[in-house]
């Protein structure tokens, strides 16, 4: 979908640029190049040549040259063939080919050399990853992941606008599903009718070209802190837990909601009252300034658990993102940052709770971005 070019957030890219000393970045990863062109590739053999001054450059393929003049920033776009009858190579090969040109002449480069996870392409289902010949092609290029990881932890207006749609089909979606959870219901099957509202309903919203769902869902003592989704059945009484993502267009939301058919059963309903009770003192506790580290050693000190996953981190072009508040680092929150805040409870054998909304950090606080609420919620 074309959105009009977002120039603060590239101004603040050029910026750090400029602090690093860099003259160009060259990214290839599906959400780096989101950020810079939004453009959103087919099959993430696209990459982005970005100077400090002067116009960036987009490789994609050729079956992508409409979706790149429909969506893209950029005003030069240079394309590669996804099959080319005298060239045997893989696409991307082709990819480094244009990319190594566009980048000719700038003398200090920035790779994104200690990228640990990224967003997929739009096809989402076989990622494609770097070759040992893209790194070798710039044997002297400076890591620019640190910086992409600054700049893109403060949203744009833009961007928290994109965040709000996202955030808004991924509430939409419970509300439909709360409708028609019913017990004996499979896991999966409530996975799928929620899946099916938000890649349908979603991205047949006039402000969306494409909406894709992630999900986990688990019932009652299926709820743990990372499994795959199962068949076990909606039990009345007992939560079910959605962990969720949506990703509209290249820009996600991530929850996690709890339902439940009739009467909560006293042991969930004392685990929700406590889980709840550290929720809120998280929410409190966020402010512009404060620290970080305070907020892990906080959480997991009153929820008297030790959960594997992190409880709070960033929200944006990818589902998970820096920052990460962790003790044993720095850093303090920010004005403009999208979080996620996600603290959970995991009983021995099986069941517990988590809950988790997307909330952007503002002057006086946190402003929850889903109109779903949170705890566990009756159908």
């Amino acid at each position: 979908m074309r959105r009009p070019l977002d120039a603060p957030k590239l101004e603040r890219v050029r910026a750090l640029m400029e602090e690093d000393g860099l003259d160009a970045l060259v990214v290839r990863a599906p959400d780096n190049v989101l950020y810079l062109t939004n453009f959103w590739g087919m099959k993430g053999y696209d990459a982005c040549v970005f100077p400090r001054d002067g116009e960036p450059v987009l490789i994609c393929l050729e079956a992508s040259a409409e979706d790149a003049a429909r969506t893209g920033w950029t005003s030069e776009v240079r394309y590669v063939r996804g099959y080319d009858p005298v060239d045997p190579r893989p696409p991307l090969a082709r990819t480094l080919d244009a990319v190594v040109e566009a980048a000719h002449g700038y003398a200090r480069v920035g790779l994104e050399l200690s990228l640990g996870t990224q967003a997929s392409d739009r096809m989402v289902g076989e990622p494609t990853t770097f070759t040992r010949a893209w790194f070798d092609a710039f044997p002297d290029a400076a890591d620019a992941a640190p910086l992409l990881a600054r700049a893109r932890a403060i949203k744009t207006e833009q961007e928290l606008a994109r965040l709000r749609i996202a955030n808004e089909i991924a509430a939409d979606a419970m509300e439909h599903v709360r409708g028609r959870l019913e017990p004996g219901m499979k896991e999966s099957e409530a996975a799928a009718i929620w899946q099916g509202y938000v890649h349908g309903q979603g991205t047949g919203r006039d402000d969306v070209e494409l909406a894709l769902p992630f999900s986990l869902v688990w019932a009652g003592k299926g709820i743990k802190t990372f499994t795959a989704t199962a068949d076990l059945p909606v039990v009345e009484g007992e939560p079910v837990l959605f962990e969720i993502w949506v990703c509209a267009d290249g820009y996600w939301a991530d929850h996690t909601k709890n339902l439940v058919v009739g009467p909560l059963k006293p042991e969930y309903a004392e685990l929700e009252e406590h889980l709840m009770g550290v929720y809120e003192s998280a929410l409190e506790f966020v402010r512009p300034g404060a620290s970080m580290a305070e907020l892990d050693v906080l959480v997991r000190d009153l929820l008297g658990f030790e959960p594997s996953h992190p409880i709070c981190h960033g929200v944006g072009a990818r589902a998970h993102e820096p920052p990460y508040p962790h003790r044993a680092a720095g850093g303090t929150f920010e004005e403009g940052m999208v979080l996620a805040v996600e603290p959970g409870v995991y009983w021995e054998g099986g069941g517990g709770l988590r809950v988790e909304d997307n909330f952007l950090v503002t002057p006086d606080g946190l402003e929850k971005l889903s109109s779903f609420p949170d705890g566990v919620v009756s159908c």
